[in-house]
């Protein structure tokens, strides 16, 4: 039987943005999901029920917000209602806040983006809704197989209550082996009860040292011990403790064991009695629920890959099961994006599984340096990650100069192998972020939302154009303990779309090669001095600064970039 493929409807009533939707969505999915258009809200309704109807999975839709039939956030209501798990992203060519709050409130809006879009927020976006739909399938899956193992624990735990409670009642008010010995250490008498789990006769133990009767000949060492505590109880004291015995057929019991003096009315030990009481089965319970607790605490340490703790703690949470539908919470902080440069090529040149192996390799070499750092990764997309700092705006930054520092490592490590080494870019950025949960009754997922995420992911991309692996936002800047501590150089005022106040943009280049770092604080001066000339318009001025720089560093991109552009006169 042939799966059908996920499907992706776009909706707006503009067929050239339809058709440029189309386009870009076929780039950043390949051919793993359908792509549907609808001109309008009413259309698009009609596709959906069509869709369900035959079978498929509507897995995401992406609608403009102003159409003359429907707005945006009233079809995605009523999407919500037909399709629930189906995410949502919705364009907009105006900061509508209202129309936000209220998809998000009544269709559980995943992302909006700003028009015109960004192709490569665009991709992004997209891609990390798809990857999450895959994740929130798998994540159904093991939430199932967790509802189904912690039914199966809560009738082990009752059963095991049960036993232990007939256990006590039984065993309270009766011990199952008893005996009375001389104070030579003789056996007096036993029970009958002992005698049977022996597989012995009364004539087979009494009138022999007690220590020499069959049971405690499981070993050398019992017996000893066993004498020991005669000697001890025979002086008067009380002896109690937990001992193995040995019974018919080589069969074990581990028993509650006790030596009591008897005195006389002048306190002399006149004999001692002894009582044993099997506790096996309290052993073996207690194992049983050592296995179901082991077992829950592993499954709850598998969720927390999916769900890490530092978001729990956040929404102030001890547990993943008090998570609940609608929880959020306000807070600053800071926001990292990473991505490999040229990673769509290099991945052609290898195999899906060669693939996998690849990026889980440079993962695992990424993900420590943010979790030193007081981080935690909100999201893996592809060989993209993004990662949220709740703590000091140090954090973030000191963890993207340990991943840059790592990745030299790494690359090192490659390039002995016969690898070419790879090239990151990271953008930070400081701010408050909506942080809770969105979804349904039966599913429902952690989100974040904020312009400040946008700007961060933003950020990443301009490392690509300017030629540094690490930029900061003025925000974050702003909200280091001491700046003093970085390598850090102002880059240039760039205006997000969607925004009209500009962004001071700078990059921190700690983590460069020491010539490269070294060549970069030689010239800063005079870089800086050249984009004050810049900035002034005096393009002529600005560019023997910037030339002067090259001459001192040749490898400078930044200073490259703003020769050209003084020589055009941009």
């Amino acid at each position: 039987m042939t799966t059908k493929k996920p499907v992706i409807i776009c909706v707006d009533d503009e067929t050239n943005i339809l058709k440029s939707l189309r386009a870009e969505l076929k780039e950043a999915i390949s051919n793993e999901y359908l792509i549907e258009i609808a001109e309008g809200g009413e259309e698009a309704l009609e596709l959906i029920e069509e869709l369900l109807e035959d079978g498929y999975e509507v897995a995401l839709i992406i609608s403009d917000h102003i159409m003359p039939d429907m707005k945006g956030d009233e079809l995605l209501k009523h999407v919500h209602v037909l399709s629930p798990k189906t995410l949502k992203i919705m364009l907009t060519g105006q900061a509508d806040l209202e129309a936000v709050g209220r998809a998000i409130k009544y269709a559980k809006l995943y992302r909006y983006i700003a028009k015109p879009w960004e192709t490569e927020d665009l991709k992004l976006t997209v891609t990390e809704a798809v990857n999450s739909y895959l994740q929130d399938k798998q994540l159904a899956q093991k939430n199932i197989e967790l509802q189904r193992l912690n039914q199966e624990l809560a009738e082990s735990v009752r059963l095991l209550s049960a036993s232990e409670r007939k256990f006590r009642a039984i065993f309270n008010h009766t011990f199952q082996f008893t005996g009375m010995l001389s104070v030579e250490g003789i056996l007096l008498e036993t029970n009958q009860t002992a005698l049977d789990f022996g597989g012995l006769q009364l004539e087979d133990v009494v009138g022999k040292p007690f220590w020499d009767c069959y049971w405690w000949t499981i070993s050398p060492e019992t017996q000893a011990q066993v004498k020991l505590a005669f000697e001890k109880a025979v002086g008067g004291e009380f002896i109690r403790y937990e001992i193995d015995i040995l019974g018919a057929e080589n069969r074990t019991a581990t028993i509650d064991f006790s030596i009591k003096p008897i005195v006389d009315e002048s306190g002399i030990v006149e004999y001692l009695i002894i009582e044993g009481r099997d506790i096996s089965d309290v052993y073996r319970e207690l194992h049983l629920r050592q296995k179901a607790e082991a077992e829950l605490i592993q499954l709850n340490e598998a969720l927390s890959r999916f769900v890490p703790r530092q978001f729990l703690q956040l929404l102030e949470k001890d547990s993943i099961i008090d998570i609940q539908l609608g929880d959020e919470v306000e807070q600053e902080m800071s926001v990292l994006f990473s991505d490999i440069r040229d990673f769509t090529t290099l991945s052609e040149t290898m195999t899906p599984e060669d693939n996998f192996k690849f990026i889980n390799a440079y993962l695992s070499q990424m993900e420590p340096a943010i979790i030193e750092h007081q981080g935690f990764i909100d999201k893996y997309m592809g060989d993209g990650i993004m990662a949220l700092f709740s703590g000091s705006a140090d954090d973030a930054l000191l963890a993207g100069i340990s991943m840059l520092q790592r990745l030299a490592e790494y690359n090192r490590n490659r390039v002995n192998s016969g690898y070419i080494p790879l090239e990151i870019g990271i953008g930070i950025n400081t701010g408050s972020l909506m942080l809770g949960t969105v979804g349904g009754r039966h599913r429902m997922d952690s989100t974040v939302i904020s312009d400040h995420v946008n700007l961060a992911s933003r950020l990443e991309s301009l490392t690509k154009e300017y030629g540094v692996s690490l930029l900061i936002t003025h925000y974050t800047l702003a909200r280091l303990q001491n700046p003093t501590e970085y390598h850090i150089r102002f880059i240039e005022q760039v205006k997000v779309k969607g925004k009209s106040k500009a962004v001071a943009v700078f990059e921190v280049f700690d983590s460069d090669e020491p010539h490269l770092k070294q060549s970069k604080l030689v010239t800063k001066t005079m870089f800086e001095q050249g984009l004050l000339l810049y900035y002034q318009r005096q393009m002529q001025q600005a560019a023997q600064h910037f030339e002067g720089v090259m001459e001192m560093n040749p490898s400078d991109p930044v200073a490259q970039l703003y020769l050209r552009r003084c020589q055009s006169g941009k």
